[in-house]
């Protein structure tokens, strides 16, 4: 599972990621809207790689490492997960989801990499529908998934705030 974009290939998650998910996952500002706490130890980086490594072998998808062409350097993770564990309702959906180093912020990347997966939802894994969802006063993304064609289909509570729910169906993905 390799999906290139002009600037960026997204690749399954190695091991020797976990440095570069520590930078990212450590960052407050990055962990602002996720509602999780930031994470303190390489360790955890390490576990959450290894728990999305198994989601590839049990779901045949999982989130990707998302790698600059031009520096080589792994700016963030984007790509589709199965939901396995309900939310909003939802459950054994696909959902899309992106994190990115705060360096990486402002040039696309979110938008490029959402697309290649989008493109690959929907026409190597023949989704109906995909769909994804944010903090409400996550500005930013709520702008990345509108500009992608996802529509706000309902709103639910989180216990850091309300999350709005997002769908994008076939025949509307652009």
């Amino acid at each position: 599972m390799i999906l290139e974009t002009k600037r960026l290939i997204l690749r399954k998650l190695k091991d020797t990621d976990a440095e570069r998910m520590f930078l990212m996952d450590s960052d407050p500002e990055v962990m602002k809207y996720i509602g999780v706490p930031v994470l303190t130890d390489i360790r955890e980086s390490e576990n959450i790689i290894t728990m999305i490594q198994k989601q590839y072998e049990e779901n045949g998808v999982g989130r990707l490492a998302v790698v600059e062409k031009e520096s080589g350097l792994m700016i963030g993770w984007s790509g589709l997960k199965w939901l396995t564990q309900e939310v909003n309702g939802y459950k054994n959906v696909l959902e899309l989801g992106y994190r990115f180093l705060p360096e990486s912020w402002g040039k696309g990347y979110a938008v490029e990499s959402g697309i290649g997966s989008l493109d690959y939802g929907f026409n190597e894994l023949n989704a109906e529908v995909i769909y994804a969802y944010t903090h409400s006063e996550h500005s930013v993304s709520n702008h990345i998934l509108r500009k992608l064609g996802f529509e706000k289909t309902s709103e639910f509570e989180e216990p850091d705030g309300i999350c709005f729910w997002y769908e994008l169906k076939r025949e509307k993905y652009k």
